[in-house]
C-alpha cells in the first residue's frame, strides 16, 4: 500500500496529568502516519495552553472547546482530518457529534456514551457521513489475538461451547486519594455514567470475548458490587452469558482485588480444542487440542497471515505490548482513509454493542440476577464485533 501525507490530528482532552492521551499520541506517533496539529487538552485554561506548549502544538490552533477548534480547523487547506476524544465519558457523546457532523473522522475513547442512545445516535451519523469511527478497544491489536480470532473462525475449536474472561485489577481496592485525577472521574456517576467498573473495564473484556469468539449475546445474568465502603458505583462485576448458538460464558471484572496488576485473560473453548491468552503476557497464545499436547503459539510475522503479519513490527523474541497494540489501531485506521481495507477494527457499531451490553448488565443486577436480553444484531455495518458470521 502506498502511504500518503499523514495524517492531520487533533486531541479533545489528554492534557498534562492524563494516562490515556499520552498512550494515543505514542500510538499515533509509532508509524509515522499521523500528525498532532491541533486540540483542546484541558477545560482549565492555562492546562490546556500549557499542554500544547508541551505539545509542541502552535498555541493559535489550541483551542478553547471543540466547536472553536472545528471551526477554526475547518478556515485551514492543512485542517484536521481526524479528532481523538480522550476525555471522560460524559463529555464522549457531544464532542464526538460535533465532529462527525463537520465530517471528521472520529477515535474515541470507551464506552462510546453514556447510554446506548447515544450510541445510536453516532452509528447513524457516522454512517451518514460516511466518515471512519474508530472505537479504542486495543486488546483486539495484539497479533495473537486477531490470530485467534482466526482460528475459532475456521474452525480449529470445532463447535463453541464456553467463553471465560477476566479483567481484574488492584488499583481501586481502597479509597483512593484526593490528588488521584484517574480514579476522581471513574468513581463519579454524573461523569462515568451509571457503570463504573462495569464500564471502564468490564466493556474491554466483553469486547474481547465477542471479538475472538464471533458470537452474538443473547442474555446475561449479573451481579454488580460497589465492595469498597462508600463508593457510588461497582468496583466489582459478575456475569453469566448465554450466547444464541447455545454456548455459555462467564465475565468477572473486578477493581478492588488486591494482587491483581491488569489481569485479562481469556479462555474459549470448543468440542475440539480451547484457547488461552493473557494480556500481562501477550506474545504467546496457547492451543489446546482434545487428547493432545498443549501448543505454544508465538508472536511471529513469518508465519502469521500477511494481514496480522503487519501488526508484528520486530522478529519474534523480541516481546511487543500495549503501545504496539494501540498503535495497530491507529495503523489500521491509516490503511483505511489511505483507501484500504479493514475489516476488524472497532467501530461505531462496537460501542453500541458495548452500551447494550452495559445496560443489559444493569438491568440484570437491579433485578437480583435475572436473566436480561440484549438486543440482537441488526446488520453487519453496525454489529459487526458481536456477528457470528462476518
Amino acid at each position: 500500500m502506498t502511504i500518503t501525507n499523514r495524517i492531520r490530528l487533533g486531541m479533545i482532552g489528554g492534557g498534562q496529568g492524563a494516562f490515556i492521551g499520552g498512550v494515543h499520541r505514542y500510538a499515533a506517533r509509532l508509524d509515522d502516519r499521523y500528525e498532532l496539529v491541533a486540540g483542546v487538552f484541558s477545560a482549565r485554561p492555562e492546562v490546556n495552553r500549557a499542554s500544547a506548549e508541551e505539545l509542541r502544538v502552535d498555541p493559535t490552533r489550541c483551542y478553547d472547546d471543540v466547536l472553536a477548534l472545528i471551526a477554526g480547523e475547518s478556515g485551514r487547506e492543512d485542517g484536521v482530518q481526524a479528532v481523538a476524544i480522550v476525555t471522560p465519558n460524559h463529555l464522549h457523546f457531544e464532542a464526538a457529534r460535533a465532529c462527525l457532523e463537520a465530517g471528521l473522522h472520529v477515535i474515541c475513547e470507551k464506552p462510546m456514551t453514556l447510554t446506548a442512545d447515544e450510541a445510536e445516535t453516532l452509528a447513524d451519523l457516522a454512517q451518514q457521513k460516511q466518515v471512519q469511527f474508530l472505537l479504542t478497544h486495543p486488546y483486539v491489536g495484539y497479533p495473537l489475538v486477531q490470530h485467534a480470532r482466526k482460528m475459532v473462525k475456521r474452525g480449529d475449536l470445532g463447535q463453541l461451547r464456553m467463553v471465560n474472561v477476566e479483567y481484574v485489577q488492584e488499583w481501586l481496592a481502597e479509597t483512593p486519594g484526593p490528588d488521584n485525577k484517574q480514579a476522581d472521574w471513574r468513581l463519579d456517576p454524573a461523569r462515568a455514567g451509571a457503570a463504573g467498573c462495569l464500564g471502564d473495564i468490564g466493556t474491554h473484556a466483553y469486547q474481547l470475548s465477542a471479538f475472538i469468539s464471533c458470537l452474538t449475546l443473547d442474555s446475561v445474568s449479573a451481579d454488580l458490587s460497589a465492595m469498597v465502603k462508600g463508593r457510588q458505583l461497582d468496583d466489582n462485576v459478575h456475569a453469566l452469558l448465554r450466547y444464541t448458538s447455545g454456548a455459555k460464558g462467564m465475565l468477572w471484572a473486578s477493581q478492588c482485588a488486591p494482587g491483581f496488576e491488569n489481569g485479562l485473560r481469556i479462555r474459549v473453548v470448543g468440542d475440539r480444542a480451547s484457547l488461552e491468552w493473557a494480556q500481562e503476557n501477550p506474545n504467546e497464545l496457547w492451543f489446546a487440542p482434545l487428547n493432545a499436547p498443549r501448543q505454544r503459539i508465538t508472536r511471529r510475522d513469518d508465519w502469521l497471515d500477511d494481514d496480522i503479519g503487519r501488526s508484528v513490527r520486530i522478529p519474534g523474541g523480541h516481546p511487543e505490548g500495549y503501545i504496539e497494540a494501540f498503535a495497530n489501531l491507529y495503523q489500521a485506521l491509516a490503511d483505511a482513509l489511505d483507501g484500504g481495507s479493514v475489516s476488524w477494527l472497532p467501530d461505531a457499531s462496537t460501542g453500541v454493542d458495548g452500551l447494550h451490553f452495559i445496560s443489559a448488565v444493569l438491568r440484570s443486577s437491579q433485578a437480583d440476577g435475572a436473566w436480561a436480553a440484549v438486543p440482537p444484531a441488526v446488520g453487519k455495518e453496525r454489529r459487526s464485533g458481536r456477528r457470528s458470521d462476518d
